[in-house]
C-alpha cells in the first residue's frame, strides 16, 4: 500500500503531488492494467521486442544528433 506522511504545516496540494508521483513509480496502475485482462504469452513477449525495438530506435537517434 502506497502511503505518505504530512507534516502539520505542509500543504495539502504538495502532499497530493508526492503522493501522486509515488503512486506512480511503484506501478500500481500500471500492474492493475496489465492484469484486467489475460494476454498470451506470446502476445506478451511480441509486445516486449516491439517495446525493446523502439527503445533502441529512440537511443539510436540520441546517440545521432
Amino acid at each position: 500500500m502506497v502511503g505518505i506522511n504530512i507534516s502539520e504545516n505542509e500543504n495539502i496540494d504538495r502532499a497530493l503531488k508526492r503522493f501522486k508521483k509515488k503512486y506512480e513509480r511503484s506501478g500500481v496502475l500500471k500492474e492493475f492494467k496489465k492484469r484486467t485482462f489475460f494476454t498470451k504469452p506470446s502476445i506478451e513477449k511480441r509486445m516486449e521486442r516491439i517495446k525493446a525495438k523502439r527503445r533502441a530506435y529512440k537511443e539510436n537517434l540520441k546517440n545521432q544528433a
